[in-house]
């Protein structure tokens, strides 16, 4: 992270000027909007997923729910079972699905593409233990993640105030309009891949975000979560990524998040919702579906065992974890194999 941080221009003003916002994002890469969603929805929505983080033993017994205070000893990241175990569980709510459609988001999302968009099924939550820095996301493209087209977009949105010692995101301005995935490589944190900050020219951009607040940003900006290091508040967010109709979307995109490494259908999702709009939307939109690149992970793991063998701990971690996820797989026996000749 550079020592640099600054604010983001806020484009409140040009709500209403589809050609200025097209304009900004063309130059910058994101828009970030000032109680862009309504604040009173997000808090609702707080709660229920913090109602569910609760019973899965995340938080301290007897505090306010609305406070989200972390029990530290729960902690965990993705990657881990423990987190997928009450991860899936908040993925199972009605209302965190239906809050990546409302309509002053799409209205957004509508202006910048100029048409009708596609929300991805696959919405993602972000929910980040306090003190628990060293799994911080890093800076990283998000189209190494969702592939498909670069001009698909993230809406990122904190549910609930999110300071900067909460760990919101940065961003480099126009770090996009290089136009290419950049080389990435084995990190920890959220999606396990990492730009090399160094080679990147510019200052990053930030806020204290207030809930309502939201950024919108292109999958070939240059992007990262600043640690959380707050005392004991659980950091939880929304990542949904939105592109124009018609354009390809990778096949792994309708799928429920996470669900790669950790079984989880969308019967199971919808299992308890009371309403059907929303359930397999998609399959109603005429789009071009791309398999896969797994190129960007597999090159990360071979790094990872690389860097095992070199004597790493973020290395180890992460291939204790393929052994947890799945110690059948490829990859967990070569896990297994590097690690038992340390």
């Amino acid at each position: 992270m550079a020592a640099e941080l600054t604010e983001f221009r806020v484009s409140n003003d040009a709500s209403d000027d589809a050609a200025e916002l097209r304009r900004r994002i063309a130059e910058d890469g994101y828009l970030f909007f000032r109680k862009l969603q309504d604040p009173d929805q997000l808090r609702q929505l707080r709660l229920e997923m913090l109602a569910v983080i609760r019973d899965g033993g995340w938080l301290q017994a007897g505090t306010d729910l609305a406070d989200g205070t972390a029990d530290l000893s729960q902690r965990c990241a993705e990657g881990d079972i423990a987190y997928a175990d009450v991860y899936h569980e908040v993925y199972k709510l009605e209302s965190f699905h239906r809050a990546g459609h409302w309509p002053e988001v799409l209205e957004k999302m509508e202006q910048i593409t100029g048409g009708p968009v596609l929300p991805h099924p696959q919405k993602i939550a972000r929910l980040w233990f306090p003190q628990y820095t060293e799994h911080t996301t890093p800076a990283h493209q998000d189209f190494v993640h969702f592939q498909g087209s670069y001009d698909t977009y993230t809406c990122w949105t904190p549910v609930g105030d999110c300071p900067i010692e909460l760990g919101g995101l940065a961003v480099v301005p126009g770090s996009h309009k290089q136009n290419a995935v950049l080389e990435h490589h084995f990190s920890l944190g959220a999606g396990s891949l990492a730009v090399d900050t160094e080679q990147q020219a510019g200052p990053w951009a930030t806020t204290n975000y207030e809930i309502g607040d939201s950024l919108i940003f292109h999958s070939l900006l240059l992007h990262q979560a600043l640690p959380n290091v707050t005392a004991d508040r659980l950091r939880v967010s929304l990542d949904n990524r939105y592109q124009a109709r018609g354009l390809p979307v990778a096949e792994h995109m309708l799928q429920p998040h996470l669900n790669i490494f950790h079984a989880l259908t969308w019967d199971e999702v919808y299992a308890g919702w009371q309403s059907a709009d929303l359930q397999y939307y998609w399959q109603d939109v005429d789009m071009p579906i791309i398999p896969r690149d797994m190129s960007y992970a597999e090159k990360g793991f071979a790094e990872a065992l690389v860097l095992a063998e070199q004597g790493d701990e973020h290395a180890h971690l992460a291939l204790r974890r393929a052994i947890e996820r799945d110690p059948d797989s490829e990859q967990a026996q070569a896990a297994a194999a590097v690690l038992a000749a340390l």
